[in-house]
């Protein structure tokens, strides 16, 4: 019998790739949040009795982090509520569900280059990181089946993200100086590689919760850096300190997970981060020049 998978926040630049992974193989449905709101417990409910998923792959969130300070009410539906009805109905339904969660579930207080496991007790600094964390433990409640997967610093060639945002702010003619953060760390991340992840985690029937993200770690300026060495542009990035760039939402300093169980069940998929850049760009380089060339006129 094929598998079937329900996905949602199918606008997402990780659901756009776990669509793409996984309807190779298996009968996918991906929903925006326009298509099936997942606050609304009822429609969510009828259309997922309709489809009948073996799993759902929750992928809506609101991940704007400064944001989250002032819009708590939103926030908190969307991160909280919405991962409990999926919950709910999961358990109703007798399917698993994979819920995408964060590394801001952590302080990030450990000294660099100290990293972080999945019984690390989490600590969140901003109220992004506490409704993830809420969401984690209401999907906890609700349902024992079911799988969560940390991640962190996530860039794909869909939607906007700190890549694509760097190479269009360095290609403006003429560049000017690109401030970026030099003293946060972590494992930038792509978003294919994460989908093949879930997909074998999925294939594997993984339970509980996980850590993937790519091996190795930078600070956001070494990993823009190294991007934008490969295009054929001037641009000029200049490091700066936390202090230097403040936020609404403080950021953990050290967003460094380890991927300690993938690595014990023997299904850890994920390489360095420097070799998925590598990858990245040569598949994308020409659109992503296009797609900053074109924002910028």
């Amino acid at each position: 019998m094929n598998m079937k998978i329900l996905i949602t926040g199918g606008n997402g630049q990780l659901a756009f790739d776990c669509n793409e992974v996984l309807k190779k193989k298996y009968e996918v449905l991906s929903h925006s949040h326009k298509e099936m709101d997942i606050l609304d417990f009822g429609q969510t409910e009828r259309i997922i009795n309709i489809f009948k998923p073996d799993t759902i792959l929750n992928c809506a969130a609101y991940t704007k982090v400064d944001a989250c300070e002032t819009e708590k009410d939103l926030a908190w539906k969307v991160n909280v509520i919405g991962p409990k009805n999926l919950a709910e109905i999961s358990e109703k339904l007798g399917c698993k569900i994979i819920h995408i969660s964060t590394d801001y579930v952590f302080s990030g207080k450990k000294p660099t280059p100290e990293y972080y496991v999945e019984d690390d007790s989490p600590d969140p600094l901003t109220y992004y990181g506490n409704t993830k964390l809420e969401g984690e433990l209401a999907i906890q409640k609700a349902t024992n089946s079911y799988a969560i997967i940390r991640t962190a610093w996530l860039y794909g060639i869909r939607s906007n993200n700190f890549l694509k945002t760097i190479l269009k702010l360095c290609s403006k003619n003429p560049p000017k100086g690109v401030k970026v953060v030099n003293d946060q760390f972590g494992s930038i991340t792509w978003t294919f590689k994460l989908a093949l992840q879930i997909k074998k985690i999925i294939e594997t029937d993984g339970q509980g919760t996980y850590h993937a993200t790519s091996e190795g770690y930078s600070t956001w300026f070494e990993a823009a850096e190294y991007f934008l060495k490969k295009f054929a542009i001037p641009y000029k990035v200049i490091p700066c300190s936390t202090k230097e760039y403040p936020t609404q939402a403080r950021r953990p300093a050290n967003s460094i997970l380890e991927n300690k169980r993938l690595k014990q069940e023997g299904i850890n998929l994920m390489n360095h981060w420097e070799n998925d850049l590598e990858q990245f760009f040569s598949k994308f380089r020409e659109r992503l020049i296009r797609d900053a060339t074109e924002a910028n006129r």
